[in-house]
């Protein structure tokens, strides 16, 4: 076992604990040695455990898909593009102002902006962000397919329109805009959106 490691050691919590540092302060505004009292670790172990900051960053991300995988799991079973849609959104609201989570998203403010020696973890979140919106337009995409969308609709941009106001909530969140205010902002999106051309 690594010098400084404590014998009781339970993965999974230390890295919920870093999870929601990195969620409410971003990765930049963590440090390590913040980091490491919250996960009950030292210094020296949480890089034995994990490796560098950007490391854990990282498997802290992974770590996410324990509040978020579900979903869009549970949103792509939906049938019609207008279910989907409300689905992410909803789905989103409850993610970004639920009470036993922090305001506000980790994909969004996780390394939004950063400074030059943190590209690369900025640049590894852009692409997660990148690759849900591609999940959500292929979702679209099936949706059309089946006659779902009316002529000329486009699946990308409308996959572009939901992750667009689902990123809006998740600032309009951390800046402290309640749950029903949030709903309210679904609501609106929704008035524009398509009816389900399968009747």
């Amino acid at each position: 076992m690594p010098r400084g490691r404590p014998r009781q050691f339970d993965e999974g919590a230390a890295l919920d604990a870093a999870l929601r540092l990195f969620w409410r302060h971003g990765y930049e505004g963590t440090s390590i040695s913040t980091l490491a009292q919250a996960m009950g670790l030292t210094v020296a172990s949480v890089y034995n455990a994990f490796g560098n900051k950007e490391s854990l960053f990282m498997k802290a991300v992974g770590h996410y898909d324990r509040y978020s995988a579900s979903l869009y799991e549970e949103a792509f079973a939906m049938t019609s593009a207008r279910e989907v849609a409300r689905g992410i959104l909803m789905g989103e609201v409850d993610l970004v102002s639920g009470d036993a989570t922090p305001e506000g998203c980790l994909m969004i403010q996780g390394a939004l902006a950063t400074g030059p020696e943190s590209e690369a973890v900025q640049k590894a979140m852009a692409s997660l962000r990148r690759q849900a919106e591609a999940d959500v337009a292929a979702r679209f995409a099936q949706v059309q397919q089946a006659g779902g969308l009316p002529p000329g609709w486009s699946a990308k941009a409308l996959a572009g329109y939901v992750m667009t106001v689902a990123t809006g909530m998740a600032v309009q969140a951390k800046s402290g805009a309640s749950r029903q205010e949030l709903i309210d902002v679904v609501d609106m999106a929704m008035r524009i959106w398509p009816e389900d051309q399968r009747g």
